[in-house]
């Protein structure tokens, strides 16, 4: 959690006042938080794939106007800027996008942006398993549903490694596939 920017005051003789750091007075009734840093300077969350394309949106027309930023990612042609399109498309969030234009630094990006993994959900075991060579499996851990095709035959199975798991984008698409032994769970997609 962030700490306080500023406190409003009250004291005993019902006079109020704002401070940037909590008083200690004997004559204070209370002290409450007015907002934080991060309140005042939201930064906005974006995937690490998004914000490649944000910044290289950002070198290509550092100097445009807002209109030809946002006609540039929603009528790109190319696949420079699928996830940033994605992201406009899905949560209308022309607004977010030029007040991050306006604000970004590129020599303090941490300041506007925050990288958050890509999740998608997964569906596992509820329960770890041991290693079990006769089950090919190596290592103790959850299993994930995966999806395979053998002479055009798909099939659906359990596998210990969730880079090759079956990801689902709505948590409603994924729980379709559970079972009483099974839960859905959202994940980020890189790393373990």
């Amino acid at each position: 959690m962030t700490e306080p920017v500023a406190y409003i005051n009250k004291y005993i003789d019902s006079s109020t006042n704002i401070t940037r750091y909590k008083p200690e007075n004997q004559r204070l009734l209370s002290s409450n938080p007015l907002y934080t840093a991060e309140q005042l300077h939201p930064r906005v969350k974006m995937t690490q794939a998004e914000f490649d394309e944000f910044k290289l949106l950002y070198n290509l027309l550092r100097v445009s106007t807002v209109i030809r930023i946002i006609n540039t990612v929603q009528n790109n042609k190319s696949k420079r800027f699928t996830n940033l399109k994605l992201r406009l498309n899905k949560t209308g969030k022309d607004l977010e996008l030029i007040i991050l234009w306006a604000d970004f630094d590129p020599d303090n990006p941490e300041e506007t942006i925050e990288i958050v993994p890509d999740t998608k959900w997964f569906v596992r075991s509820k329960e770890k398993y041991q290693p079990d060579m006769d089950l090919g499996i190596s290592e103790s851990g959850y299993l994930y549903l995966t999806q395979g095709n053998v002479y055009s035959i798909e099939y659906y199975d359990m596998d210990a490694f969730k880079d090759t798991a079956q990801q689902f984008d709505t948590k409603e698409e994924a729980e379709k596939w559970t079972n009483p032994l099974t839960e859905v769970v959202q994940l980020p997609v890189e790393g373990k």
